[in-house]
């Protein structure tokens, strides 16, 4: 079940060569989540609402997909995969080394829902800026919760990971981030060191037993090597506060950088922002709106 793209004068959409049931059944495979809204900017753009009720109810009447109520939302529809709808998507080639973390019960969808979701409108404002200026990233190119494994069994878990393709005429340039989506539910502090943990991950290489781990900087047997040429970027997107607020949680974010020698490192190496998510909406991602953790003024992501 891959999925083929067709250009538009807009950037790239999902054809209607594959049909939208299987869309429909990779993106919540993908995504684990998501609301007919969402489902409807991320598959069809541009048309009818009612283009997605009938596949979605066929899906849910075949007992491949269900649906939660969000509260206070206008009778919102948050929509996942049952069990069988797990169980048919997991070998699709499109999906090929998807971590399996369905969500597949009402009571699971609803204690996920509020950080899912967010997660992907956050994803939302990616794909419609990409369509805007041209660009390649779909709604494949943003996976959630992938696992880097770290020193002493540890791992890290980003948000999701972003595959973006900047087109400039006949030049391509292939972008990559780890995105961290911050509701202001943890502490400052505790955003924060996750800095700490994306330093461990640029830095760790797997040592054979006996043998001492050298310092820093990050060897060329790194570990994050298997998966990506270029250490992603690492966004932060902040919401869910008053601007005042997440603007502290910003500062904090700069001033692990400019007091832990190793995540100072990283920066020097790794381009490293954060932005408000309002803002990713109202002004696009590549709209001076990031904030460069190491300092400097406000700028695009594709510029830190």
């Amino acid at each position: 079940m891959t999925t083929a793209f067709e250009a538009t004068p807009s950037g790239r959409t999902p054809s209607p060569i594959e049909p939208l049931p299987h869309q429909l059944l990779t993106v919540l495979a993908q995504h684990r989540m998501a609301t007919t809204h969402q489902l409807h900017e991320l598959l069809r753009p541009g048309t009818a609402r009612q283009t997605l009720s009938a596949p979605l109810n066929k899906l849910r009447r075949d007992g491949l997909v269900d649906y939660t109520v969000l509260p206070q939302s206008n009778r919102t529809r948050a929509w996942f995969l049952t069990p069988e709808g797990a169980r048919l998507t997991k070998d699709s080639p499109a999906l090929r080394g998807r971590p399996p973390y369905p969500i597949n019960s009402a009571t699971a969808a609803s204690c996920k829902t509020p950080h899912t979701l967010t997660v992907l409108r956050t994803h939302l404002a990616f794909v419609a800026d990409a369509r805007r200026r041209g660009d390649e990233h779909g709604h494949l190119d943003w996976t959630p919760e992938v696992s880097h494994p770290l020193s002493d069994g540890e791992k890290i878990i980003p948000d999701a990971v972003m595959h973006y393709t900047l087109n400039h005429g006949t030049e391509r340039t292939k972008l990559r981030a780890f995105v961290e989506v911050d509701r202001a539910t943890m502490s400052s502090e505790r955003l924060a060191t996750k800095l700490i943990d994306y330093a461990r991950l640029w830095s760790y290489e797997p040592q054979a037993v006996g043998r001492p781990r050298p310092r820093q900087p990050a060897p060329a047997g790194a570990v994050w090597l298997r998966w990506y040429p270029v250490f992603p970027r690492v966004l932060f997107v902040l919401t869910g506060a008053s601007r005042y607020v997440l603007g502290n949680r910003i500062s904090d974010l700069q001033a692990m950088v400019a007091e832990h020698p190793l995540v100072g490192t990283l920066a020097r190496h790794v381009p490293m922002g954060a932005a408000i998510l309002e803002d990713l909406e109202d002004q696009a991602p590549t709209g001076s709106v990031w904030v460069p953790l190491a300092g400097g003024d406000p700028r695009p992501w594709t510029e830190l």
